[in-house]
């Protein structure tokens, strides 16, 4: 069987029993990730913002993807996911699509995209799924999103809701934090992922919190109407989430500083620094297309 996001348990074979191939053919979808919840089989994620990265990431067995906002970090360097825009993010999206044209990519959307008022919050998550092909849009919220969430439900959005921290919140913050780390704001983050539950949304994504808050969430995961598992993806948040999502670059060693929930598996980084290195010791070198040029004159 060949590896690919939609094969990925050729891996997780090794360390489980055998999956049923009913399990792992076609486009990945949310009945997929359902299907795999109900096996056992955790959810991998990664960030992705380009086609020729999703295309590496889905023959490595990724099958869900993330365009983040943190693409206003990653690439464009900016120190906060703040000022990503809304067209960065849909031309993002629309790129990760088309490298992995069968994963599950789920669209960031962007700081000022959904804090414009009802009308203009819907409008631009249906671009979204129109424009970028996206499978799902992700929103950092609270309890007061939770009318904007039923709107978008109603109006057949597939929606993550983002509790714990919040990027996007960072400056009103003072800077990143943890969440739920006492009983009273565990008991508070519980309760508003329970709110976005009953309001319908179609995934949770928990950020930085303790694994006893994801457990009790994971717990009440639910679909009021009929009883599906909701996938929950943790992002730092402990070993009881159904999947895991962390930025690629820190993975695999491209950033001088990465969370202390992600440690790299790759040094590309320094493949990078390497590759440049010789670079221009070739060049300096003056052997470059010294004799070896591919075009010549034809007369």
């Amino acid at each position: 069987m060949a590896l690919n996001g939609r094969h990925f348990l050729a891996r997780w074979h090794v360390y489980n029993a055998a999956m049923p191939e009913s399990l792992t053919t076609g486009r990945v979808t949310l009945r997929t990730l359902r299907k795999w919840i109900k096996a056992g089989v955790p959810i991998p994620m990664l960030t992705c913002y380009d086609a020729t990265t999703a295309g590496k990431l889905w023959q490595g067995g990724v099958p869900c993807m993330l365009v983040g906002d943190t693409a206003a970090e990653m690439v464009f360097g900016h120190d906060s996911t703040i000022y990503a825009e809304l067209d960065l993010m849909l031309a993002l999206t629309a790129a990760v699509r088309r490298g992995a044209p069968d994963a599950f990519i789920m669209g960031d959307m962007p700081f000022g995209s959904y804090q414009c008022g009802e009308n203009e919050a819907v409008a631009n998550a249906i671009r979204f799924l129109k424009q970028a092909n996206a499978d799902a849009v992700k929103l950092e919220v609270d309890q007061s999103n939770v009318p904007l969430v039923e709107r978008m439900v109603h109006a057949g959005i597939p929606v993550v809701a983002h509790l714990g921290s919040r990027p996007q919140h960072v400056r009103q913050q003072g800077g990143y934090r943890s969440a739920g780390r006492t009983q009273t704001e565990a008991a508070a983050l519980v309760a508003e992922a329970e709110y976005f539950i009953r309001s319908g949304v179609s995934m949770l994504l928990l950020e930085a919190v303790p694994n006893e808050v994801s457990q009790r969430v994971v717990q009440a995961a639910r679909s009021p109407q009929d009883g599906q598992p909701i996938p929950v993806i943790g992002c730092g948040a402990g070993s009881a989430c159904h999947g895991h999502v962390v930025v690629l670059h820190d993975l695999v060693g491209l950033t001088d500083w990465h969370p202390p929930f992600v440690q790299p598996v790759e040094s590309i980084g320094a493949a990078y620094t390497s590759a440049a290195q010789k670079w221009c010791e070739l060049l300096a070198s003056g052997d470059y297309l010294d004799d070896d040029h591919p075009y010549r004159m034809k007369d």
